[in-house]
């Protein structure tokens, strides 16, 4: 019987964030895990797009190891809804807990790459230019719901000294 082939740095670096992001802390008495990105999407508005541009880094090393387009498109829309579903105050925190972009698009790499080791590769002009266009959009798409949420917010003031 041989040895499982080793994970690849990549695919390591990889699953350690999506593990940091989505997966990081058990709730005391239960066995359900939360990461990092359900934690800092509760401060509004910001916090969507911190976690945004961390999943970005997921989405991006995926390019790195050779995820094609159409991948990294699926990969972006994870991310995508998440961030605006998040953007919902109450709603949107506990859709959070629950969405766990990182994990999905960590699954979707792992079954598009299946038990072919890695070598290295290099980064395809095409590829790159299309994760840099996904993640551009999705960083537009993360201010745009901080700036809604600043309107909210400073609405809701507005409306509490009146």
């Amino acid at each position: 019987m041989s040895s499982p082939e080793p994970i690849s740095p990549q695919i390591e670096r990889i699953r350690w964030l999506a593990r940091i992001l989505d997966d990081w802390i058990v709730v005391p008495g239960t066995r359900y895990r939360i990461g990092l990105d359900a934690l800092i999407g509760l401060v509004p508005g910001y916090g969507d797009v911190l976690g945004l541009l961390l999943a970005g880094v997921v989405v991006i090393e995926a390019a790195r190891v050779g995820a094609p387009p159409r991948l990294l498109f699926r990969m972006a829309l994870n991310v995508a809804v998440e961030v605006l579903i998040g953007a919902v105050p109450g709603v949107g925190d506990l859709f959070d807990f629950v969405w766990k972009a990182n994990a999905r698009n960590l699954v979707l790499l792992r079954r598009h790459l299946g038990d072919t080791p890695l070598a290295p590769r290099k980064l395809r002009f095409r590829t790159l230019v299309v994760a840099g266009a996904l993640l551009a959009g999705l960083i537009a798409l993360a201010e745009s719901v901080a700036y809604l949420a600043w309107l909210a917010i400073g609405w809701l003031v507005d409306l509490t000294i009146k």
